[in-house]
């Protein structure tokens, strides 16, 4: 498997996303999917996937920090004796922001981001100097720290502000799949009530990106599960990620893992206006 590099840390190309672990899944208006998910994906089943990923070469996963997620990793790495990297989910609060953060790497996180979510939202509220606070705290513990978005708008301010992240986590989806986005929804991601879209203006997201020297993990490439791998993937790595984060059921590892491969190999992506970062 292809693999690229933030900082000292050497990662697959496609990383593993952790819906497995912690239960989310975006479904629309089908509030019965969660709970199939969560009732397909066993502990042990969870335990059986994460060693299928690192058989097909996927050696990293993002997650969030909550307890169930750390018990799982704490069993794979003792039980199964697994070597799967961790990048944590940084939830800080305004109030705490480091705890949260800490504990992730006390534990074993191999890299920590703030979450796309919380980006989008002190964002709104005026507090993204708070978040270089936290970039630059995770830096300061000996690990990459990076900075998550659905708005490009929360990049194109820590570019402004200095904040100096490792890596971004930003996401990039085209826009044709069944269920994108309505001119009369609302137009911030956190606000979504219909649940179907997550980058809000694909083109902006590759023009400030392309001008960016810095790693980038691409999230939500197929917009929760609307677009087909073939075209999803593509578009993010032609687009100019360095690394995609797709979340995978045991089922799809093989064949995820197969098509990330041959694309990475396919001249039109290894020669592609963006330079390759990581």
């Amino acid at each position: 498997m292809p693999t690229g590099k933030i900082r000292n840390l050497t990662l697959s190309r496609p990383i593993s996303g952790g819906n497995l672990i912690s239960g989310w899944a975006h479904s629309r208006d089908l509030q019965y999917v969660p709970s199939l998910m969560r009732a397909y994906n066993t502990p042990a089943k969870v335990l059986d996937t994460l060693e299928l990923l690192e058989r097909n070469g996927v050696n990293a996963i993002i997650a969030d920090p909550r307890k169930n997620v750390m018990d799982v990793f704490g069993r794979y790495w003792k039980e199964r004796g697994g070597k799967i990297q961790w990048i944590a989910e940084g939830h800080p609060g305004v109030d705490d922001w480091k705890t949260n953060i800490k504990q992730s790497i006390d534990f074993g996180a191999k890299a920590v981001y703030v979450q796309g979510v919380i980006g989008d939202r002190w964002l709104k509220e005026n507090r993204l100097d708070l978040l270089g606070q936290c970039v630059q705290f995770i830096k300061s513990q000996g690990v990459p720290g990076g900075l998550g978005a659905h708005q490009i708008e929360v990049v194109v301010e820590s570019e402004k502000r200095g904040f100096d992240p490792d890596f971004y986590v930003k996401t990039c989806h085209h826009a044709k799949y069944w269920s994108a986005r309505r001119p009369d929804q609302d137009p911030m991601v956190i606000d979504n009530q219909g649940d179907n879209y997550w980058d809000m203006d694909p083109e902006r997201t590759v023009r400030v990106m392309s001008d960016l020297e810095k790693p980038w993990i691409a999230f939500k490439i197929l917009a929760a599960g609307a677009i087909r791998p073939e075209s999803g993937f593509r578009h993010a790595l032609e687009s100019g990620a360095d690394f995609i984060c797709v979340g995978m059921f045991d089922f799809q590892v093989e064949a995820n893992a197969t098509l990330a491969c041959s694309l990475l190999a396919d001249p039109a992506i290894q020669n592609r206006p963006r330079a390759w970062m990581a």
